[in-house]
């Protein structure tokens, strides 16, 4: 059962964020949260937490930005280029939202699709330490957009990638740029797959997301320090 809400502040000149929420209603449990791509919105995405371990809470968040007959989360330069104020204004009013539901303490997994995995990235590239780990789906990072990305960044940061090798959205040198910078100089224990698949989340991606989520919360409940070591790369089907 999934249920919806708005807060009452407002940040950066948007409207207070429209919520969709599902599965445990604990305010302490772990917050998976949902990032939809350009375009579409908060319920599509969520159809994804059924399929996702049933201990999690899970919330939908709408973009700000209303576009065709969906949201965006920022004004593009191009497809998969942020204009660096328009994320900013977007990262800024997430915070604010997010600080509200998930104080200190409560852990919090992002899961970006699309245009929402260019937000998920630039949230973690902004504040590694907040959260507790992120799916980057079938989308690149934000780069060029005054967000930093140096060697290391994300280290000790649990990330999955996944991209499709017949996207035809995002331009490739965008998908390639953020499988090695994911990969190699970003520091973070990755698990990365390809499948061969266009613009959109594979039944094989969906599962392979959910094994990472609860590999991840089994490490957060034992408190267990984040791993530590070099990225682990996945064939097409998901192997090792």
């Amino acid at each position: 059962m999934s249920t919806e809400q708005t807060t009452t502040s407002e940040r950066s000149g948007f409207t207070a964020p429209v919520v969709a929420t599902y599965g445990n209603a604990d305010p302490t449990a772990p917050l998976v949260v949902l990032l939809h791509g350009r375009g579409s919105t908060e319920r599509e995405i969520l159809s994804l937490a059924p399929h996702l371990p049933p201990a999690l809470a899970y919330a939908a968040v709408r973009a700000p930005i209303a576009e065709g007959g969906g949201f965006a989360w920022f004004a593009n330069r191009g497809i998969g280029r942020p204009v660096a104020n328009s994320i900013a204004a977007t990262m800024d009013w997430f915070r604010g939202w997010l600080d509200e539901v998930a104080p200190e303490g409560r852990p919090v997994f992002l899961v970006g699709f699309s245009g929402g995995a260019a937000l998920a990235g630039g949230l973690v590239l902004s504040d590694p330490s907040r959260y507790a780990g992120a799916a980057i789906l079938y989308g690149t990072l934000p780069f060029d957009a005054g967000i930093r990305l140096e060697p290391g960044r994300l280290s000790n940061l649990p990330v999955f990638v996944a991209q499709g090798d017949a996207d035809q959205v995002i331009p490739r040198e965008l998908l390639d740029r953020t499988w090695d910078y994911l990969l190699d100089e970003s520091g973070a224990p990755t698990v990365a797959r390809r499948d061969p698949s266009g613009h959109g989340i594979t039944s094989n991606t969906l599962h392979g997301l959910s094994d990472w989520l609860a590999d991840r919360v089994a490490h957060v409940s034992v408190a267990a320090p984040a791993a530590v070591g070099a990225p682990v790369e996945l064939d097409r089907h998901g192997a090792p």
